[in-house]
């Protein structure tokens, strides 16, 4: 069990927050920061993705699993747009 204690100053009252991480490897302190920086990368990297190429926050679907199958259409069409080598451009201009 990992616990990391963060504190914003940037706003007007500085606010702490706690995060507690579980996981199975034996780590330092400074290989499990690294491991969770390059996890949130990732996580953050598809999800730039999702949120300003594709919309994602624009749309509101709301009926049965639409939700769902949409967000597997996004997916499927953001892997399309990166593996695309034929237009050198980013995956918003391939828009």
């Amino acid at each position: 069990v990992s616990f990391r204690s963060i504190i914003a100053e940037q706003k007007k009252n500085p606010e702490m927050t706690v995060r507690y991480y579980s996981i199975s490897a034996d780590l330092t302190a400074e290989k499990f920061a690294t491991a969770n920086r390059n996890h949130w990368q990732v996580e953050n990297k598809l999800h730039w993705h999702l949120d300003v190429v594709m919309n994602k926050d624009d749309f509101k679907i709301r009926r049965g699993n639409a939700a769902e199958l949409f967000s597997g259409i996004r997916h499927i069409a953001i892997n399309i747009l990166t593996k695309d080598k034929i237009l050198k451009a980013g995956a918003r201009c391939k828009m």
